[in-house]
């Protein structure tokens, strides 16, 4: 039950419902009303969206789904079409996961979906907040999808005065209180539709909001306030250097990262170790290859989740017939869009080649993203 000091003014879901009848987000992974959700795009959407926008992720879940249709095709697609597929979405371990999960589906429950949390949470890659969110939306299961939106919801309603993370078993705990016997997947919904259209971080359109008045952060004034969060570390700042080599036939050298840890099964082009006491000066020997090294002007930033990163890049040209190290590889240039490059390894060859054929790459200018 909800504490007495919290449980004062108790929101009504009915309110939220129908608010959410009306102004409900039209999203290609959600089911339009009165048609019956399909699991698997309901799981493969909350995977996507985990520390990623709405806007980003849709491009990717059309294209992710048109190129794996269902459970069966992801489980049965090679891991390296699978990270290829993944690339640019950033936080590299859910591919990875998403993939050992689809085979799990298929290997142990027949390409079924389990209805149930405890269930769903026994799958790879599957921890609360999907497990809840993919049974109440999926499987009108009585369960709460608590993501980012439903946390500052929750902890506006309820003044929730304890920071986040700590924060959190209470405020899923309130969540739980609220959601309803009926409706509960469209009651997910509703509450992360409204965190993401009316009660945003900055400037809440509390006046639109079907929650105003029993919202008790509102009542004080306080709304932009919440939630109360412990100031974030930011990591070190880690230094590298990249390497690419253009052979005369038109390939670029990539090699595949160890399949676990950062960037875990992504491609990239050789280099060095990334550490804070790095030297630029002597990045040429790390090189992959003996070759004619030219270091270009500037560097490519990038951030990581949980570090900023800085690599110095160096350029080669090489004959055509130049042997690849051991465990890399030659692709050709206008083939390197079918590779399963990270948003930090596009900057690399962005800077170093120019834009890459048949792919958007990122601006030296643009907002890095954050990949792990």
């Amino acid at each position: 039950m909800l504490t007495p000091a919290l449980s004062a003014t108790k929101p009504d879901p009915q309110d939220l419902l129908c608010w959410y009848d009306r102004h409900r987000r039209d999203l290609p992974w959600r089911a339009k009303p009165g048609e019956t959700a399909n699991p698997y795009r309901v799981w493969l959407s909350e995977i996507m969206l985990q520390q990623t926008t709405v806007a980003a992720v849709k491009p990717f879940y059309l294209n992710f789904l048109q190129r794996f249709p269902t459970v069966e095709a992801l489980a049965e697609a090679p891991t390296d079409s699978v990270m290829q597929a993944w690339a640019g979405l950033g936080y590299y371990s859910r591919a990875r996961n998403l993939h050992a999960c689809a085979k799990a589906v298929v290997e142990k429950h027949g390409g079924q979906f389990p209805s149930t949390e405890a269930e769903l949470l026994k799958l790879p890659g599957i921890g609360a907040y999907t497990a809840g969110a993919v049974a109440a939306i999926a499987f009108n299961q009585k369960a709460a999808a608590v993501d980012g939106n439903v946390e500052r919801v929750m902890s506006r309603l309820f003044m929730v005065e304890e920071p986040l993370p700590k924060a959190k078993p209470l405020i899923r705990a309130l969540t739980e209180e609220l959601v309803p016997e009926d409706r509960p997947g469209d009651f997910a919904q509703a509450v992360m539709d409204l965190g993401a259209t009316i009660c945003t971080p900055k400037r809440p359109a509390c006046a639109l909001c079907p929650w105003m008045k029993p919202c008790q952060a509102r009542a004080a004034g306080l709304q932009e306030t919440f939630p109360k969060k412990q100031k974030k570390e930011t990591g070190q700042l880690r230094k590298g250097a990249a390497f690419v080599v253009l052979r005369a036939d038109d390939t670029i050298l990539l090699r595949t990262r160890p399949p676990t840890g950062l960037l875990g099964g992504m491609a990239e082009p050789p280099t060095s170790d990334w550490e804070p006491t790095y030297e630029p000066s002597r990045a040429v020997l790390d090189a992959p290859i003996e070759a004619r090294w030219q270091r270009l002007p500037g560097t490519v930033r990038h951030v990581f989740t949980h570090f900023p990163l800085e690599l110095t890049v160096l350029f080669a040209k090489v004959p055509k017939g130049t042997p690849a190290p051991f465990d890399m590889r030659w692709t050709p240039r206008l083939q390197l869009h079918e590779e399963a490059l990270p948003g930090a390894m596009k900057k690399v060859l962005a800077h170093a080649l120019g834009d890459l054929p048949g792919a958007k790459t990122a601006s030296k200018k643009a907002s890095p993203k954050t990949d792990s």
